[in-house]
């Protein structure tokens, strides 16, 4: 610190922070660099404390102006000379190098009293160096000021203001001689001048942070609420519409243009997907503060291009095949582009905020959200009777994407408002519903037309998404009697109609379903109609099985190749669709799911007599599996025990050791997939409370031990082993009375219950399973294995355990020292240790007596004097934080020592 000081002869900090900068020799800028990242890796470390004095934070934000002096680089390209340009860079780098420093200290959260006053100072300093980077004069813009600066250099400041906010703004804000207004009005400027996307992404997040330390202010602090938002108000709504213009080609179509819409990065959006998404998640902070405000700017935005949208009708022409958009000006239809582009914008910021309206503020912003649901239903309706998504245009690879991403965004804005919906309808149904129908039936008419497999999927899947939402969220009594829904029925139920795109025709029949399964909201059991609606849907799912029931178990295995993909086909076409329908209902009413299974019963029962037939292909199987574990899930009680003893006997007996063998060793993914599905439905069948399975639990550990654990010990991949392991944590946590009858009695006699073992060779043929699973690898099935352990010992005092204690513990605690010492599970070793300590202390004295001498005299690579010194350094501490301590320091000193050994000279005499 004093070094660079030195460097600068900093005088008092207002004057230093004025002054030019001063120009360093080569050496010099080579010195202080060095100096610089010995600070940023002290700070990394060091609590805030006396040693970070004022000057050296002065001389450090002095070095930090090196990064926002634009004359650097100016000097460097005027002269043009290598050296020159070197310098500059040199300079630049050292900027950098200071901010790195400053980060370090923004970074701790935990800041003594006495350095609040430093904070303060650093902030100050801060605000001088935003004003600088955001200074506006003849020369330069904000924004050109910025694409001046060195990359890293930005990177490093926003970086720092992120942390400003997320760490420090409540410190900082009750200070009166901070400014934040004006600091908020400078990081706006810097903001939206940013010269990258990725620059304004980072700066949008900073936003959000702010937004979320203001929401969470509010929520604390409800009487000074107004008092908060006042003084924010104004910056608020600059930010809110800023943001709103930077989504919109109107304001901003050459940076939009340059985003690109088709790549998909690791979240599967494309960069336009993400900067739209961004942005409107600040829109829907900044309307949870201030929603009046919000709804006001963003609608009538909405509204002028909803107008130009709602006006294409007057252009619409019949031509020889349809109707033609009569728009043909290049300039025109450039415009008509950039207008629907941000129509579908909006209409994705007035979906996002649809939660704002419902709960406790339905009835106060009403009127704001009927008006909205209006104007998405008239939209939805408009777009489907004119067939605009069917339409010729003058730019067909540009309007006509543009106009089916519209027609889709009001369908999907609308599916927002389902909860609203749902919410209305149980405000209105006694009274006057006539609003409400009319709003239902209207949407219902835009979605039926939809419903076709000649429309686009993704105008296509909007249509169904809405529906389900129609059906599951909002569930009106009257959506089975509306011509619409019936007319959706009759398309799905009539086997000449060409079938839809599986996901669409996945998410009718769900909707179908729902609409005739689910208990009507608002009204007692006594008017829910369950007689019809079940006779209903058992016709519903007959229709849809059709063929899959017709299916004969001895046809399949002599079919020729190209009958049997065409039964394949069916296959996966029916199970997708009745899988969906049980998975949607499992988590409702018991009668709900009672009528579900009776019309099911039958496909089930198909099912079942198929499956051997299909045993050797595996990609069938696997679908198979995967139908039989959701009804497992959903509906194991209404299926009964005695037929689910029979699926589960008819898979015991199919997956035979050679059968797992060729699954898991010869058929890749699928195969594991098949046993993985198996297995998981075990899991189900074993965790079942009462007598009914228990009969099964020595055949599904058997199968575990003797079949699937030998094909899959030896094998590096992590393939089936989880759901293994899964399993076996399964049936001794929901069984452990098929190994410990607890005898309440001898408890009584004893004080003290010694259990008595059954099954025990079982029993130690799991555990030495877990035990082999400590020494491989997988970081992942070490960390599951090793909890299921300690929750086995929390529920059930596994380690207790005589069997345990007297043959297991300390082999167990063996691996886990070795797996420290050889350091290949290191970021387990807070797990580890713990685990350890738990281990060790349900016999500390065989521990410190018997198993710690034994462990060091069979350590290799140290000599008995070493082995001396780790025994009397371990302490016989018995508390946790101390015993972990000295298991840490003992591995520590044992690889040191053996590091020592092996790195002398053979022929070495120790002493």
């Amino acid at each position: 610190g004093d070094l660079l000081s030195s460097l600068l002869q900093s005088p008092s900090a207002a004057k230093l922070l004025n002054q030019p900068i001063p120009i360093l020799d080569t050496e010099s800028e080579y010195v202080c660099s060095l100096a610089l990242e010995c600070l940023a890796h002290l700070f990394s470390w060091i609590p805030l404390s006396t040693s970070i004095t004022p000057s050296l934070l002065t001389t450090i934000f002095h070095f930090a102006r090196f990064g926002c002096d634009t004359r650097v680089r100016k000097m460097s390209s005027v002269n043009g000379s290598s050296q020159n340009s070197v310098l500059g860079q040199e300079r630049g780098r050292l900027g950098v190098l200071a901010m790195s420093c400053i980060n370090e200290l923004m970074s701790k959260n935990c800041v003594p009293m006495e350095f609040e006053e430093y904070l303060l100072r650093m902030f100050q300093q801060t605000f001088y160096l935003l004003q600088k980077i955001t200074k506006e004069n003849n020369a330069h813009t904000v924004k050109s000021r910025l694409e001046e600066l060195d990359e890293s250099y930005i990177e490093k400041f926003t970086d720092f203001l992120r942390l400003f906010v997320s760490v420090h703004l409540r410190r900082i804000e009750s200070y009166s001689q901070f400014p934040v207004v004006e600091f908020l009005a400078l990081l706006f400027k810097y903001t939206f001048h940013q010269p990258t996307h990725e620059g304004y992404f980072s700066c949008l997040d900073i936003w959000t942070l702010f937004l979320d330390y203001l929401t969470s202010k509010i929520k604390s602090r409800l009487a000074d609420k107004e008092a908060v938002l006042n003084r924010y108000e104004d910056a608020l709504v600059l930010l809110l519409t800023e943001v709103l213009n930077r989504i919109q080609f109107r304001y901003n179509q050459a940076q939009l243009e340059e985003l690109d819409d088709e790549t998909l990065d690791d979240d599967q959006q494309t960069e336009w997907q993400r900067y739209l998404r961004q942005s409107l998640e600040v829109v829907a902070k900044v309307m949870e503060l201030l929603p009046t405000h919000a709804f006001s700017t963003l609608f009538p935005v909405l509204q002028d291009n909803l107008e130009v949208y709602l006006g294409l009708q007057q252009f619409v022409v019949a031509s020889g095949t349809g109707h033609r958009l009569n728009i043909t000006a290049e300039n025109d239809c450039r415009r008509l582009h950039c207008s629907l582009r941000d129509l579908s914008s909006l209409l994705q910021a007035v979906g996002r905020l649809a939660e704002y309206f419902t709960g406790d503020v339905f009835a106060a912003r009403f009127n704001d959200a009927l008006t909205v649901v209006e104007r998405l239903v008239k939209v939805t309706l408009y777009g489907s009777q004119i067939k605009l998504y069917n339409i010729e245009t003058a730019v067909p690879s540009v309007l006509k994407p543009d106009l089916i991403d519209v027609h889709a965004q009001s369908l999907a804005a609308l599916q927002a408002y389902a909860h609203w919906l749902a919410q209305f309808y149980s405000e209105v149904h006694r009274q006057n519903p006539e609003q409400f129908i009319s709003l239902v039936s209207t949407a219902l008419e835009a979605i039926t037309p939809l419903i076709s497999s000649k429309v686009q999927e993704k105008l296509l899947l909007s249509a169904c998404h809405l529906l389900v939402s129609l059906a599951t969220t909002v569930r009106p009594v009257f959506l089975i009697s509306i011509p619409a829904v019936q007319k959706v029925f009759n398309r799905i139920t009539d086997t000449s109609a060409q079938r839809l795109p599986d996901k669409a025709q996945v998410l009718v029949c769900r909707a179908l379903s729902n609409v005739l399964l689910l208990p009507w909201p608002n009204l007692p059991e006594s008017e829910q109609q369950w007689a019809v609606r079940s006779t209903n849907h058992a016709s519903l799912i007959s229709a849809l099985t059709r063929e899959y029931r017709q299916l004969k178990p001895n046809a399949i295995l002599p079919q020729r190749k190209v009958q049997l993909e065409d039964t394949k086909v069916i296959i996966h076409q029916t199970l997708s669709v009745l899988e969906d329908i049980v998975e949607s209902i499992s988590g409702e009413s018991t009668k709900s799911r009672q009528i579900c299974y009776q019309s099911l019963q039958e496909s089930v029962q198909v099912s079942l007599a198929l499956f051997p037939a299909f045993i050797h292909q595996s990609d069938v199987t696997d679908e198979m599996l995967s139908f039989f574990l959701t009804l497992f899930q959903g509906l194991r009680v209404q299926m009964g025990a005695p037929f689910t003893e029979q699926i589960i006997q008819t898979f015991l007996n199919m997956f035979t050791r050679e059968q797992l063998a060729e699954s898991i060793l010869h058929e890749g993914s699928t195969g594991c997939r098949v046993v993985e599905k198996f297995l998981k439905i075990l899991q189900v069948v074993v965790q079942e409370p009462g007598q009914v399975f228990k009969p099964f639990l020595p055949s599904v550990i058997s199968l575990c031990m003797e079949q699937v654990y030998p094909i899959i010990a030896e094998r590096s991949s992590p393939d089936v082993k989880a759901e293994l392991f899964e399993l076996l944590f399964r049936v001794l946590h929901h069984n452990w009375r098929y190994f410990f009858k607890s005898s309440v009695l001898a408890s009584v006699q004893r004080g003290v219950a010694e259990e008595q073992m059954e099954n025990e060779a079982q029993f130690s043929a799991i555990m030495q399973a877990f035990g082999q699973s400590f020494l491989q690898p997988d970081i992942h099935l070490f960390k599951q294995n090793l909890f299921y352990l300690e929750t086995l010992n929390t529920k059930q005092k596994l380690y207790h355990k005589k069997i345990f204690r007297t043959t297991m513990l300390f082999q167990f605690v063996n691996v886990l020292l070795q797996v420290l010492v050889h350091k290949s599970h290191d970021l387990l070793q807070e797990e580890i240790g713990i685990a350890t300590y738990n281990m060790a202390s349900v016999d500390f004295d065989g521990f410190y007596s018997a198993f710690l001498p034994e462990f060091l005299a069979s350590c290799d690579g140290v000599d008995s004097n070493q082995k001396n010194v780790l025994g009397r350094n371990f302490k016989m501490d018995r508390d946790l934080p101390s015993f972990t301590q000295n298991v840490h320091r003992l591995v520590n000193d044992l690889r040191y020592y053996r590091l020592c050994n092996d790195s002398l000279p053979p022929g070495t005499v120790k002493l």
